[in-house]
């Protein structure tokens, strides 16, 4: 067995959110290969029409937390395959391929772990967990602690995440010919670069907040005055507080001549460090009891899985993955004689858990 050899074979068999066949066929195939790592045998089981592999416990007191769709359409990362040197570089590799398998070896060698610890791999984390959500939430929820095998930076650990929100802001005026009569109109284009400004405005560095207006749509025709116009909304911050200021903010935009409407929400409370200091301090325990230099630990402004966990009440430690960069970027890479050494502290600091 050959934890390189098998993180090429879940990288080959690529994997992208919203293509369910070939979810399906790597959550299969990551059911295989643990049939040929562990003891006991792996399963595919559906969650609200998805595909989730699940090895262990049903009630575990320690859940190993993986993903393995992409956000790479197939035939979009070119080669599929290859390594350079010390550098393997494919769709999701680091984000999170290698991390599974790394996870899943790190099991090898623990006796009976089968019978507390669960290791879960979802198919929908990269579209905002959606169908995985409430399964997260429960196994945190009843667990000692949740560890994320999401891609490390620069091999530190994560122990801080913000929090997200997702916005679509519809303004709705009225359409008119916009050379004949384009006072007998409401332009929403216009209503809604408004809104922009103020939205944009909503930020605040202190906190690590930030609220980006992204996609833009409105108008049908080059000389109607546009009736409709459409905004999506990215929010962030590492505190709830903000996430609820920014939330009330974005629901009271208003306009004096136009309709405005606001859908979405928070999807993912922060992660912060009152989550995961006390599994980040075991950590570093473990690692210079096998005398590994200190591994290090940072905040993030992506979100993770790892957010659901901890807001559900669970012990948390992220970004204990791959070693490498580039995740959802043509650079995605591993460094691969980071992989067995990561796997070897994984183990260490599962059985110390287990203790």
């Amino acid at each position: 067995m050959s934890a390189i050899f098998d993180i090429q074979r879940l990288v080959e068999c690529e994997s992208p959110t919203e293509d369910l066949a070939a979810c399906n066929q790597v959550i299969d195939l990551a059911v295989e290969i643990a049939g040929k790592v562990l003891k006991t045998a792996a399963q595919n089981i559906n969650e609200n029409g998805r595909p989730v592999f699940w090895w262990g416990s049903k009630t575990p007191k320690i859940v190993l937390l993986c993903h393995l769709d992409t956000v790479w359409p197939k035939g979009s990362f070119k080669p599929t395959w290859q390594v350079s040197g010390d550098n393997a570089t494919g769709p999701g590799v680091f984000d999170m391929k290698a991390g599974f398998i790394q996870a899943l070896y790190a099991l090898a060698e623990i006796n009976n772990a089968q019978e507390k610890v669960a290791l879960i791999a979802t198919t929908d984390e990269e579209t905002g967990s959606a169908t995985s959500k409430d399964l997260i939430v429960r196994l945190a929820k009843g667990s000692d602690a949740v560890l994320v095998f999401e891609a490390s930076l620069d091999g530190k650990a994560k122990t801080g995440r913000k929090g997200t929100a997702m916005y679509q802001v519809s303004v709705t005026g009225r359409a008119s010919h916009a050379g004949l009569e384009p006072e007998k109109g409401i332009n929403a284009t216009t209503e809604l670069a408004k809104l922009v400004m103020q939205i944009s405005s909503l930020e605040d560095p202190k906190f690590g907040t930030t609220a980006v207006p992204t996609v833009m749509q409105s108008g049908t025709t080059t000389n109607t005055v546009p009736a409709l116009a459409k905004l999506d909304i990215d929010v962030r911050s590492f505190t709830t507080a903000e996430l609820n200021r920014i939330d009330k903010s974005i629901r009271g935009l208003s306009s004096a001549v136009a309709t405005v409407s606001v859908s979405g929400g928070i999807n993912r409370p922060p992660l912060e460090l009152s989550s995961t200091k006390e599994l980040y301090e075991k950590f570093e325990k473990v690692a210079k009891d096998l005398g590994v230099a200190p591994v290090g630990h940072a905040s993030v402004g992506g979100a993770s899985d790892g957010n659901l966990a901890a807001a559900a009440g669970a012990r948390v430690l992220d970004g204990l993955g791959a070693v490498g960069i580039g995740a959802h970027a043509p650079t995605e890479s591993i460094k691969i004689s980071t992989v067995e050494p990561r796997i070897k502290l994984i183990n260490a600091f599962i059985n110390e858990l287990l203790k």
